[in-house]
Formats: C-alpha cells, structure tokens, sequence
C-alpha cells in the first residue's frame, strides 16, 4: 500500500519536474525571439554615435525658439531615451535646412593675445549679422525683395561702346561690355607697345646668373567674366598674351589661354611656325599663322626637304613672309572677332591668330575688356554688341525640376556623408552638380549622402533665391553665418557636425562646388582601410611651409610655426567618424583652434586626435588638386558645363574621362 503511494507521489514529482522544463524553454524561446527583434533595431538606430565622451556630457536644455525651429527628431541626437528605444515605423529624417552648430560668444573666444584673435573676432561679428539676415529672410520683408527682383525690368545694352586712351586709363584699364559679346561682336584696339625695359621680378624673369639682367616687353588683353563670381578674381574668358622679348624660348611669341578660379588652362603658344595641315581649324582659319623667325625663314619644312625639292626642279608656291606682328614703338591696330567656332585675331589687316571656344566660357560672360603691360592704348572701340541680356541673374541657371530633388534620409546609418561647401551666388554650380554626380546609384540609394553647406551672401536678393532653392531640392544646409573666405573653416566644422549627428555617416568627405567626384572610387578608397581604424585620406601635403609675401601671405602672428602639419588638400579629403566627433566635440567645448585655411585647419585637428588614437594617413594624388588627371578620383577647378561633360562621359565611356575646356 505505501510502496502504491510512493509511485503515485514520484510520477507527481516527475510531470512537475517536466512542466517547470517546458516553462523554462518556452521562457528561453521567447527571450530569443524577443532579443531578435532588438538587435536590429539597436543597429538601425546607430548605437556606435553615442560615444562614452558624448554619454558622460551633460544633457543641455533648449530654448523654446529652438525646440519650435526643429523638427521632432526620428534618431537620438546625444542621449538615449528609454522612449527612443521602442520600435517605431521606419521613415525618413525630416530635411532640416539649418545647421544644427552651436554658435555663441564663447565659443569665439579665443583667449590669444595674437592675430588669431581677429579670426575669433571676425567670426563673432560675421555670426552677429547672420542671425540679422537671417531673421529678415524668415519674416515677411523678403516678400518685397523677391517682388522687386521680378519687376525688375529686362537690362537695355548700347550697341557699341568706345573710349579714348585717357578714358580707359581713368577705369583701371578695364572696359565694361555691359551685355557681354555675341556671335560677330568685335573688339578693336590701337595702342603701342613700350620699349623693353629691364625685369627684376623673379617670377617673369628666370635667370641663371643674378647678374644677368632680362629685357621684357610684353602686354595682355583679357576678355573677363566681372558679373560671373562675387569676392574673387574674375574668369579669364580670354587670354591674350602677345610676347615681344621676355619669353622662356627667347624669341617673340603669342600665348592665348582662359583662366577660371584661379586654374590656367592649357596655353595655345604661336612661335612663328604655321598650324600644321593636320591640325584643327576654327571657322576654317588656322590657329597659328606663321612670321618670319631669326633661326629659319624657310616655314616649318626641312633643310633637306627643301633642298631635294630644289633638285628635282619641283615648283615652290611663292609665300610671303610677314613679320611678328608687333614691334617696339611701333602703331598697330588690333582687332578681337567672337566668330562661330572661335575667337579671330587680325593685326593691320592680317590674320594672326585664332583660339577656339572652351567648354564653361560663354560670350555672354564676357562682360569686361582689360588691358595690361608694356603697351599704350590711344582708343579701344567694341561693336555689334548685343542690345539686352535675359538676366545676369546667377539663379537663371536653376532648374527646378522633381528629378533633380535630394532623396530623403534614411533612418538608418549612412555610409559616406559628402559635404560640399558652395558659395550663396553659386547657384550654376550647385546645378551642375545635381545633374551630375549627385545622380550617382550610390546617391540615389542614400547609402551616400550628399549636402551643400552654404553660408549666407551679402545681397539679400541671393538669400532670399537661395532659401527657395533650399527649400525645393532639399539638399543645402545653411551656415547662418555672413560669409568669408577666412571663416570657410566654420562650414568645414558643419560638415562634421551634420555627418555624425544628423546621417551618422560612417565616413565623412569634405570637397568644394567645383570638383567632381567619383562616388564609388572614393567609396572604395575609405572601405579599403581595415574596419575600426580611424583613417585620413586625400591629396596629403607633408613638411610645407607657409607663404609669407604675396595674396596668400601668412603671417607669423597668424601661424608662428615653420610648417604645417600633414593635410590633404581641400578639394576633397575623406575622414572617419570618430575624428569628426572629435572636432564637433571641442569646437562645443571652445577648444578648437581655428585657422583660416581650412585644410590646414583639418590637418591641425586630426594630428592632435593622433596623439591619441592611430590615424591611417592614405596619400593618393588622384585627388587631384588641380584641374583634371586620367583615372582621377576627385577633378577640382571644374566649371559647371565641364562637371557636365565629365558625367556624360563616364555614363557614355564607362571610364573617367577628362573635358578639356582648357
């Protein structure tokens, strides 16, 4: 009976040991399911931007104006929420068009006692009449700049312009073409080149002996772009270059060549020998025609060719053989043809010299006339000028159109974040770069992200276009600060703020509005560095010296030190998150220093976060800092038609290809 009782309390033991089994599995079961659904969600929502330096910072409170400006955040800014870490639906960021940098009084107080303190300074004042600006851009007083702006009535343009020598010395040697030139415009001057005088000037004349005194006489006539850019030099739409006596070959020569943003192109140099039959014409004119040289005056024929011709009775055609065309003292007439497929150049009559239309140089854009050197102008006349422009207006290059619209941010991570800094004015720019590179798969898929980071202009009516044309793309983040060429830094510190806070970019790349770049290439440039490491790559410059003469002179105040640290140059350098997060960190912490030339200014942060974490420093001169190279992966000092043309032919050719618009 009892043993009956004991197998009956067993089996009991035994199903309750069984039941509490299967509870502790199905509890297993569901922790691993439910552990399933997080990890995904963790990852989406980027844990690896919160750093341990941005968790242990204290959390800072926000005005009512700013909470009321910002849109409802979709992904954790510096802290986690508790509310932050329940699954939601995924959707895109909003597109927020200010720069989320936080500027204030201290964080421009430099606390130097040298010319670094100006910079502070400047950026304090230039941030002061940002905040002005923009508040009258987000009232109702922009209404009535935008109303003027299109009742402004179509611009009327005199047929011919002309001025006496005097006149033309009383305007800096520069005469307006108020509405530019057009197909059979011409242009004539009369002038008198100066005697050769003796050049000191390291730069023009190269001498192997100090002694060695060089003679020049040389004089140049520009066509100039004055209504394309704001604040800096204006394009060379054409050079006109006529050498006398100075030149490297040491004989009389012609150079024509076209210059934008600082970027000469390649020169057409005509030293007395003709155009080869072979070569190109323009407007079935040859480019060089030939004069008589001291060395042969028998053309660009051999000796031999031409004595075998005179043996075997072959009759020679009878050429005339003229002189250079300009000479010491001597009156000569000049005049300058804008033909279908060229520019035309006859002196006394004759043609000497013709130069072909460069790609991103119109006739339109040529609003200037400038003459300089060794020459005295007695008149210069310009005819069959067009009557009106359409607009000088640099937003008539806008095209707003749904398809060139930024895809909205992903809530996820982003691989590559590309700021490219612009300027307010560079609307065709930031066009061209839309149609461009900014369609690149990457790009559309928003595994990159691309941004222009703007500062604000000093004309209101570029503000008011530029906050419509923010609006409507949604891909430019304004700087609301008033732009400076020596403040460019504080766009670069944008960037990074914006790549680890608003896209938590993986990899943060830095490049102007001027160059184009090959998205996967430099995509693949940054994955090729092993996973972790922090890493710095571009056009690295090492040991240079700063300048201490010229327009780029720096001053010892400004930077005591005799070399830069290493830096890549600006036109497109890639870096990791982390050193970004490090310069975001201590410019709020008002510990950042701060240099004019932002480049350096990054070389500067990043050897200071190597003293203490290992940077991967990746050289490549494909990112090329000027002009354009075969198989490049950025192409800097592109202007906006030729970053077009190199997008064609990368879609067309399926390899980088260069457009010599030089």
């Amino acid at each position: 009976m009892k043993r009956g009782k004991f197998e009956k309390y067993d089996m009991f033991v035994s199903l309750s040991r069984q039941r509490s089994i299967q509870i502790l599995i199905g509890a297993g079961l569901l922790y691993m399911l439910l552990v399933s659904l997080e990890i995904p969600f963790v990852f989406r929502t980027g844990f690896g931007v919160v750093s341990q330096e941005a968790l242990s910072r204290p959390f800072r409170l926000e005005s009512e104006e700013d909470l009321e400006e910002r849109g409802a955040p979709t992904r954790p800014n510096k802290l986690i929420s508790l509310n932050s870490l329940q699954p939601t639906q995924s959707r895109p960021i909003e597109y927020r068009m200010l720069s989320g940098l936080a500027f204030d009084q201290k964080t421009f107080k430099s606390g130097r006692g040298d010319a670094a303190s100006a910079l502070y300074k400047s950026a304090v004042v230039a941030w002061e009449v940002g905040k002005t600006i923009w508040a009258e851009i987000e009232s109702g007083k922009a209404k009535v700049i935008v109303e003027n702006i299109q009742n402004r009535s179509v611009e009327q343009c005199p047929h011919s312009v002309s001025l006496s020598g005097s006149d033309l010395l009383t305007r800096k040697q520069v005469m307006v073409l108020p509405c530019g030139l057009t197909l059979g415009s011409h242009v004539t001057l009369v002038g008198k080149p100066r005697p050769a005088h003796a050049e000191h000037e390291p730069k023009i004349a190269l001498v192997k002996d100090e002694e060695d005194v060089v003679m020049v006489s040389q004089f140049m006539v520009e066509l100039q772009g004055l209504k394309v850019v704001e604040g800096e030099d204006p394009p060379r739409v054409l050079h006109f270059n006529p050498r006398l006596k100075g030149d490297w070959s040491g004989r009389p020569v012609i150079e024509l060549n076209t210059c934008y943003r600082m970027q000469w192109g390649s020169a057409l140099r005509c030293e007395g020998w003709k155009s080869k039959a072979e070569e190109e014409t323009v407007d079935g004119q040859v480019k060089c025609e030939k004069w008589i040289r001291d060395d042969d005056g028998r053309s660009e024929e051999s000796k031999a060719t031409w004595w075998l011709n005179r043996l075997i009775g072959r009759t020679k055609k009878v050429t005339v053989d003229w002189p250079y065309p300009f000479a010491e003292g001597k009156l000569f007439v000049l005049t300058l043809t804008a033909g279908l497929e060229g520019y035309h150049v006859n002196v006394d009559g004759r043609h000497v010299i013709s130069f072909p239309y460069r790609t991103g140089f119109t006739l339109e854009d040529a609003t200037g006339l400038s003459v300089m050197g060794d020459v005295d102008i007695h008149s210069v006349f310009a005819a069959s000028l067009p009557s009106s422009h359409p607009s000088f207006s640099p937003q008539r290059h806008l095209e707003f159109s749904n398809r060139w619209k930024a895809p909205p941010l992903p809530d996820g991570d982003v691989e590559l974040f590309i700021g490219i800094l612009s300027a307010g004015n560079h609307f065709a720019e930031r066009m061209a770069v839309r149609k461009s590179w900014m369609q690149h798969k990457l790009i559309k898929s928003s595994t990159v992200v691309a941004r222009f980071f703007v500062a604000l202009n000093g004309r209101k009516e570029v503000n008011v276009e530029l906050k419509k044309e923010a609006e409507f793309f949604g891909d430019i983040v304004i700087v609301p600060y008033m732009d400076n060429y020596d403040l460019v830094v504080l766009k670069t510190v944008a960037i990074c703020e914006y790549g680890v806070r608003t896209v938590s970019a993986k990899y943060i790349m830095k490049c102007d509005d001027d160059t184009f770049v090959r998205v996967d290439a430099v995509f693949n440039e940054a994955k090729k560095v092993p996973k972790g490491r922090s890493l710095y790559i571009g056009n690295i410059n090492y040991y240079h010296k700063p300048l201490r003469y010229g327009k780029w002179a720096v001053t010892y105040e400004e930077w005591p030190e005799e070399d830069y640290p290493p830096y890549a140059n600006g036109p497109g350098y890639i870096l990791s998150s982390d050193i970004a997060h490090f310069i975001v960190s201590e410019f709020e912490r008002h510990k950042l220093r701060m240099f004019k030339m932002e480049d350096v200014s990054m070389g500067m942060w990043v050897e200071q976060f190597n003293s203490t974490k290992s940077v991967v420093y990746v050289h490549s001169l494909k990112f090329c800092q000027f002009g354009c190279i075969e198989d490049y992966y950025t192409a800097h000092y592109q202007s906006p038609r030729q970053i077009t043309c190199m997008w064609a032919k990368l879609q067309t050719q399926g390899r980088p290809r260069c457009c010599d618009m030089r």
